[in-house]
């Protein structure tokens, strides 16, 4: 393993130990699902190719979705997209009346990462981008800034909701040119949708339209457009914890909700948008129920339907949905490594443990909870951190007298929470 920052270790460290998926330094805790990778990096490519994008990552309670989808988010940063990422909650969701779509959009938008800003916040640097260059275009032809500005931003006019997004792009602009802070910031509040009614809009940058329930879908069309015209590849638009629709008491809310699903999936398979990709994440419950899930709703089901012909360990990933095998004991015992690797910061000398102590650990999980320490091995992990910490932590003290102390408790579905999944650690 390749030397790593104490700063990316002490990040990882505290995520692993409070149970939850790390933001940075992944590649070096990820091991195996190299096809589910693959498949993904397909779809990114294809994206970046002025192509379009639609998978259904589906797995249990305990199964790496979240980790999965982080790992697909930087995977598309590094080839130049944009992303932008949100988990969908009760106030959270794709279709509504009440101001539920627009918060998922907001969300998203405030996460929106590149390649330099992988954090999140990214969308004033990817405005400011586009200014810089249509500035530096105009000194370079002799020609007025709003006249290239128009001409860059023409393909817009022709999508729904296009001429007021320009107007807000330009709106930036002559904050840009004019020192105007006040008006930069209206534009940027517009373009996150926090702006509740049409009048406060119209009054701060001269539109009459706002990102609203009704248009985010559109929106995200617009994005994407927008920023392969500022440079980048596409755009990747990521939600997780789906199963939030799966959750709605009311049948007209969550078929709403399914409807957008469909305009989404009808859009993509009919290569109707381009440069704009979604991944969403959910449980078998969320998909196949019958009652409630997507299965539920005749039109996404036959369209989501598994190949009959993959069966007896046939895979095919082709599909939009993309199912997460359960963690085995063998990827465990590497994941398990390469945690202690990072506490050692990569240095095998400075391993806290040698490798019998990785296996007696493994086996008094084995003993503990059964299989399901590596099926969902959230616990598992976080007990191993936190008796590598106490290692470090007290010199002299013998890992052996340790292993009997530690209790992993096996997860329940029902008490998982959408951001502290801490799932099978795979690549």
């Amino acid at each position: 393993m390749t030397t790593i920052r104490r700063k990316d270790r002490d990040l990882i460290v505290q995520a692993l130990s409070a149970g939850v998926v790390p933001r940075v330094g992944l590649q070096h805790i990820q091991v195996g699902r190299s096809r589910e990778v693959g498949a993904l990096v397909r779809d990114i490519d294809r994206i970046a190719d002025s192509g379009s994008a639609v998978r259904f990552v589906i797995g249990e309670y305990g199964a790496g979705k979240t980790f999965f989808l982080n790992l697909v988010r930087l995977i598309a940063l590094e080839r130049k997209c944009v992303t932008v990422h949100t988990d969908l909650a009760p106030d959270r969701r794709l279709h509504a009346t009440g101001g539920q779509a627009r918060g998922l959009y907001a969300e998203a938008v405030r996460n929106m990462a590149t390649r330099t800003k992988p954090e999140g916040g990214a969308l004033p640097s990817i405005v400011e981008r586009f200014v810089t260059e249509c500035l530096r275009e105009a000194e370079d032809t002799t020609s007025p800034v709003e006249r290239v500005i128009d001409r860059r931003l023409a393909p817009l006019l022709d999508m729904l909701g296009g001429h007021d997004f320009s107007t807000v792009i330009k709106a930036y602009w002559r904050g840009h040119e004019e020192g105007d802070d006040t008006l930069k910031s209206a534009s940027l509040r517009w373009l996150r949708a926090e702006y509740p009614t049409k009048t406060e809009a119209r009054q701060a940058v001269q539109v009459r339209s706002i990102i609203d329930d009704a248009n985010i879908y559109d929106t995200f069309k617009l994005l994407s457009a927008f920023v392969r015209i500022a440079g980048y590849s596409g755009l990747l638009v990521v939600f997780d914890e789906m199963v939030n629709l799966y959750k709605l008491q009311s049948s007209q809310a969550r078929n709403q909700n399914y409807e957008q699903l469909l305009r989404i999936l009808n859009d993509v398979l009919q290569g109707n948008v381009e440069g704009l990709g979604f991944v969403f994440g959910g449980t078998p419950e969320f998909l196949l129920d019958s009652r409630r899930g997507l299965y539920s709703y005749q039109a996404l089901q036959s369209r989501l339907a598994e190949n009959s012909f993959a069966t007896e360990g046939r895979i095919d990933m082709s599909g939009p949905v993309l199912r997460l095998q359960s963690l085995s004991p063998e990827d465990l015992l590497v994941l398990l490594s390469n945690i202690r690797s990072v506490f050692a910061l990569g240095d095998a000398t400075a391993n806290l443990v040698p490798d019998e102590a990785l296996t007696a650990f493994m086996d008094h999980c084995s003993k503990r909870i059964g299989e399901a320490y590596f099926r969902t091995p959230r616990n598992t992990i976080k007990a191993f951190v936190q008796f590598l910490s106490v290692l470090q932590q007290n010199p002299g003290t013998r890992w052996q007298d340790l292993i009997g102390g530690v209790a992993p408790e096996q997860d329940e579905p029902d008490e998982l929470d959408a951001d502290d999944e801490l799932v099978d650690l795979r690549l």
